[in-house]
C-alpha cells in the first residue's frame, strides 16, 4: 500500500479539563473514504475538525503528504482540506452561484474577486451535484437538502487534496439523505479522498474504503466495515443490541449488510 495521505499520531485534544480524547493514530490513504462512527460525545466532530486544522491538538499531530498540518499557513491549508460541517444556518439571500464562489477564496488575493475561470469551476461544480439550475436562487430559499448540495458544491469548488464531511446527512430527510449519500457515493466514484463522520454505521457499507469505530477516550478499531461493524464490536461501542444482517439484493451484486439495533420487543397478546 502506498504511504498515507493523512497520518494522525498520538493525537489527543480537551475542551479545558475534560479530555476529549487521546493518544489517536490513524492512516488516511488517497482516493479511500474513510468513515467515522461512534456514539455521542465520543470525539468524531472533534477528531474531524482538528485534522482539518479548525481546532489545534493538544498533543500528538496531523500530517499531509508527509507535512505537519500545523506548520501550514491556513490559505495553503484551505487549498490541501476541505470542511463541510452539519450545523450551518444561512444568513444573507446569496444567489447560489455565489456562495459556491466563495469556495475559491484559497486561490484569491487579499481584495481579489473571483476570476470568469473561477466562476466556470463553481458552476461545473454545480454541476456534479445536480444544483446548477439553481445557481441564481437566493441561498436562503433552498430546502435543507439542497442547501447541503450547494455547501458540498462550494466544497468541490475549493479543490482540495481531502474533503471531511462532517455527519452530510444529519437533519436531512430520508429523500435528501440519499441525494446526499449518491453524491458522496459519486465522488468516491472519481476518486476523492473523503473522511466522514456517521451516527449511521450503515453507511460505511456503502463507500470504497475502511470504517473506525471510535469509543470514548479515542479507541478506534479501524479495517474494512465487515470487520469493524459487527454485533460485538457496535454492541460494546454503543451500549445495546445491535443486529448485522445479510439481504440478498435482486440485481445479483451480492448481499446487502445492515445493521439494527435488537432488541426483545414485548409481544401483544
Amino acid at each position: 500500500m502506498n504511504a498515507p495521505l493523512i497520518e494522525v499520531r498520538d493525537a489527543g485534544f480537551s475542551y479545558g479539563e475534560h479530555a476529549i480524547f487521546r493518544g489517536v493514530d490513524l492512516d488516511v490513504y488517497s482516493g479511500e473514504v474513510l468513515t467515522i462512527l461512534g456514539p455521542n460525545g465520543c470525539g468524531k466532530s472533534t477528531l474531524l475538525r482538528c485534522i482539518g486544522g479548525a481546532l489545534a491538538l493538544d498533543e500528538g499531530a496531523v500530517r499531509i503528504e508527509n507535512v505537519d498540518l500545523s506548520s501550514i499557513d491556513v490559505r495553503a491549508r484551505a487549498r490541501k482540506i476541505a470542511l463541510l460541517f452539519q450545523d450551518h444556518t444561512p444568513s444573507f439571500p446569496y444567489p447560489v452561484l455565489d456562495v459556491v464562489s466563495m469556495g475559491r477564496t484559497p486561490y484569491l488575493s487579499a481584495f481579489g474577486a473571483p476570476s470568469s475561470q473561477d466562476i466556470a469551476i463553481a458552476e461545473e461544480a454545480l454541476e456534479q451535484v445536480g444544483m446548477r439550475h439553481l445557481k441564481n436562487r437566493p441561498y436562503t430559499e433552498l430546502s435543507g437538502g439542497e442547501r447541503q448540495l450547494v455547501l458540498l458544491a462550494r466544497t468541490l469548488a475549493q479543490q482540495p487534496a481531502v474533503i471531511l464531511l462532517d455527519e452530510p446527512t444529519a437533519h436531512l430527510d430520508f429523500k435528501n439523505q440519499v441525494r446526499s449519500l449518491q453524491q458522496i457515493g459519486a465522488l468516491a466514484q472519481r476518486g476523492a479522498t473523503m473522511i466522514m463522520t456517521t451516527h449511521d454505521p450503515n453507511q460505511a457499507f456503502l463507500f470504497p474504503g475502511r470504517a473506525a469505530l471510535m469509543r470514548p477516550g479515542g479507541s478506534l478499531a479501524v479495517g474494512a466495515p465487515s470487520e469493524v461493524i459487527t454485533d460485538e464490536l457496535l454492541s460494546a461501542a454503543y451500549g445495546i443490541g445491535v443486529a448485522v444482517l445479510s439481504i440478498e439484493r435482486r440485481d445479483n451484486l451480492g448481499d446487502l449488510k445492515v445493521c439494527t439495533p435488537w432488541y426483545n420487543w414485548p409481544h401483544k397478546k
